[in-house]
C-alpha cells in the first residue's frame, strides 16, 4: 500500500532531487540543480471552488475523494496538529519552537478544498519581521540579534473552515424616538448653593416592532486550529479568499502543514455566533428610530455548506530567558504580529527620568516664581 504522504514528494526531472514551491512565481523549483517546473493550476473564477453539504459532513457521509489519510503529530505545548515528512522523525514546532516527534499512526480527515499559495517570499518576510523587531519599544538589549540568530522563518498552511448560508429571521422588539422636554433642574455651585434651572431633557417614547430579515452569508472564515492566540490571527486579517486555487499538494511542496484540530461542527458554532451579531445588527436596521431594543430573534438556517481550506503564514519561534516567543507573518500581505519580552529596568529607567525631569521643571518653577 503506498504511504498517503507520497503526493506531497516531487522530484526534480533533472537531477532527482526534491521540488518546492517558489511564492510569487507560481512554479516548482529545485535548490539543488537550479532547475524550474511550472505549476499547472486550473484556474478559477472567484468563489468558484465547490462546497460541501454542511449535513454530510458532520455526518461523516462525504465521499472517499473529499477525505485523506494523513501522519500527526501533535504538538505537547501549543496542540498543534503537525504532519511530517517520511524521512522527518523529529522537529521543532514552528508556532512554540517545541521538540515533537513524528506520530506513526494515521487517521482521516477532510481533505483540503482550496488553497491560497504563498506569495510573501521567505526573504520578504524576514525583512517584515526584522523590522517589526526593530521598531519595539522597551525590548531588551540584543533581542533583535538573538531572536534572528539562527532563526528560520518556517512556512506554515494554517487550516480553516470556510461556511456559507442563507438566514431568515423573524424578530419582535421597540423602537425608540427620543424627544425633549423642558423641565426645572436642580444644580449646585462650586461653593454649595443651589439653584433651579430650566432645561432640555431627553426622553424617549417607545413603540412595538416586529419583522423579518434575511441574509446570504458567503465564505464565512473560523481558524480550525488553536495553535495560534486569537490575538495572532486577528492581526493578520484579511484575507485575500478571492486567490485561493483548488487544493493541489504541489502547493505544500516546502512547506509544513497544520491540520485542523477544530472539529466541523464546532467550527460551524463559531461561525453561527459570528451570523447572529451580523443579524442582530440588520435586525437594529430594520427595526430604525434613534434607539432599538432587541427582544427576540428566531432565526432559520438553510442550505450550509462548508469547504477546508489552507492559508499561508511564516512563523518564527524562539526562547528567551527560558521563556517561549512566536512571530507570525502574513503570507499574502506581510502584515506581521508577534509576542515580545519587555525590559523592565528600561521602563524603570524610563520613569526615573521623567521623574527627574518633572522635579527639574518643578524646581525651576519654583526659583523662578520666588525671585518675581
Amino acid at each position: 500500500m503506498a504511504d498517503p504522504t507520497d503526493d506531497h514528494r516531487f522530484p526534480c526531472p533533472t537531477c532527482g532531487a526534491s521540488l518546492r514551491f517558489a511564492p510569487g512565481e507560481g512554479q516548482m523549483v529545485c535548490d539543488h540543480c537550479g532547475g524550474k517546473q511550472p505549476l499547472h493550476t486550473p484556474k478559477s473564477a472567484p468563489g468558484s471552488i465547490p462546497e460541501l453539504a454542511f449535513r454530510r459532513g458532520i455526518e461523516a457521509q462525504l465521499p472517499d475523494a473529499e477525505t485523506e489519510v494523513r501522519h500527526l503529530s501533535n504538538c505537547p505545548n501549543c496542540g498543534a496538529a503537525l504532519e511530517f515528512d517520511p524521512n522527518v522523525h523529529a522537529a521543532d514546532c514552528p508556532f512554540c519552537a517545541t521538540p515533537v516527534v513524528a506520530d506513526p499512526d494515521a487517521s482521516r480527515h477532510i481533505r483540503p478544498r482550496g488553497v491560497a499559495p504563498f506569495v510573501v517570499t521567505n526573504e520578504a518576510a524576514r525583512a517584515a519581521m526584522q523590522k517589526w523587531l526593530g521598531g519595539l519599544w522597551f525590548a531588551p538589549s540584543g533581542l533583535t540579534a538573538y531572536a534572528q540568530k539562527g532563526r528560520t522563518l518556517q512556512g506554515v498552511y494554517v487550516p480553516y473552515w470556510t461556511f456559507d448560508a442563507k438566514t431568515r429571521s423573524t424578530y419582535s422588539g421597540r423602537r425608540g424616538t427620543v424627544y425633549y422636554e423642558t423641565q426645572p433642574v436642580t444644580v449646585r455651585d462650586g461653593q454649595g448653593r443651589t439653584r433651579t434651572e430650566m432645561r432640555q431633557v431627553a426622553r424617549v417614547s417607545w413603540a412595538p416592532a416586529a419583522g423579518h430579515v434575511q441574509r446570504a452569508f458567503d465564505d464565512v472564515l473560523v481558524l480550525a486550529s488553536h495553535s495560534l492566540p486569537q490575538s495572532h490571527t486577528e492581526a493578520l486579517l484579511p484575507w485575500d479568499l478571492t486567490q485561493l486555487e483548488p487544493y493541489q499538494p504541489e502547493f505544500l511542496a516546502g512547506f509544513r502543514a497544520e491540520t485542523y484540530t477544530l472539529s466541523l461542527d464546532a467550527g460551524m458554532d463559531e461561525a453561527r455566533a459570528y451570523m447572529d451579531r451580523m443579524i442582530d445588527r440588520d435586525v437594529r436596521f430594520d427595526i430604525g428610530g434613534d434607539r432599538q431594543e432587541v427582544l427576540s430573534v428566531d432565526t432559520d438556517l438553510s442550505d450550509p455548506t462548508f469547504k477546508h481550506i489552507l492559508l499561508p503564514v511564516w512563523t518564527a519561534a524562539y526562547r528567551f530567558r527560558g521563556t517561549s516567543y512566536r512571530f507570525v507573518v502574513n503570507g499574502q500581505s506581510g502584515k506581521v504580529e508577534g509576542e515580545r519580552p519587555w525590559s523592565w529596568l528600561k521602563i524603570a529607567a524610563l520613569f526615573v527620568t521623567l521623574a527627574l525631569l518633572f522635579g527639574t521643571a518643578a524646581w525651576l518653577a519654583q526659583t523662578y516664581g520666588q525671585q518675581q
